[in-house]
């Protein structure tokens, strides 16, 4: 184990003998540290967290504290991060609380970048990119291989579907599809189609691409259809396309509402 002898680290924590700590980092009670996984200078981990194999935690990076709830009152809550993900420099991510899941979790090969926050109770899946000052409020969920551009700031609640790109500026009140691209604040908030290519690259069929583009245009671009009515058509007109069943279902269990405007062709 490498632990630079500026590096205080509680004598309950449990870090395996690979794990290398730099300059001035602290490390909490509660701490349990993967294999291979690096904490940089200036780090503070605070527990009770779970920190999987090879994870790098960023310099001046805050993991693991408190969350930022009035009603909470030091009740043991945990964080819970899983394998392979990036952390960078000054990103801060919080435990859960005692009224929400209890727990904040996330999944395998994240990358977060520079001053993102991940807030109390949220539920990142695998290999999401948050970029820059992406801020993710109370409770919300990222789907797998969602992107989040820098500054983007999502409301408390919200769900973010797999494979979905967010441009960055962006202000999030809704949730947001699977498989779409999406720009804007609240009252302009556009959604110019699927991610054609993100799905290319994720290695997607070219009919599954397009199976998803006609049930975006059924759902999104059918004057004559209620939303509901739309999305049953999409669900009906694609029964053996699991993807489409995604995005269907994703709308069914919607509880904020999904952010519907559009960029017409």
């Amino acid at each position: 184990m490498a632990i630079h002898h500026t590096a205080v680290v509680d004598p309950k924590a449990e870090l395996d003998p690979s794990v290398q700590v730099g300059p001035y980092a602290v490390i909490e009670e509660g701490v349990i540290i993967g294999v291979d996984s690096v904490i940089k200078a200036h780090a503070v981990v605070s527990g009770p967290t779970i920190i999987g194999e090879r994870n790098v935690i960023g310099s001046f990076a805050m993991v693991g504290g408190a969350p930022q709830d009035l009603a909470y009152n030091g009740e043991p809550t945990e964080l819970i991060i899983g394998n392979d993900n990036h952390i960078r420099e000054y990103a801060s991510i919080h435990r859960g609380t005692p009224t929400g899941r209890k727990k904040t979790t996330i999944g395998n090969g994240n990358l977060l970048m520079a001053y993102t926050h991940v807030a109390h109770d949220c539920k990142i899946g695998n290999k999401v990119i948050m970029a820059n000052v992406a801020t993710l409020a109370g409770h919300v969920e990222v789907g797998d291989n969602a992107s989040i551009g820098g500054l983007v700031a999502v409301h408390q609640f919200c769900r973010i579907g797999t494979f979905s790109y967010i441009g960055g500026v962006s202000g999030l009140s809704l949730d947001v599809p699977p498989f779409v691209i999406i720009a804007g604040t609240r009252n302009r908030m556009r959604i110019s189609g699927i991610n054609k290519v993100g799905l290319r690259r994720n290695g997607f069929k070219r009919e599954t691409i397009q199976n998803l583009d006609k049930a975006f245009r059924i759902i999104f671009r059918s004057p004559n259809l209620l939303m509901k009515d739309a999305i049953e058509v999409a669900k009906k007109e694609f029964p053996d396309c699991p993807e489409v069943q995604v995005l269907v279902k994703f709308f069914e269990d919607s509880k904020r509402g999904v952010a519907k405007q559009t960029i017409e062709d």
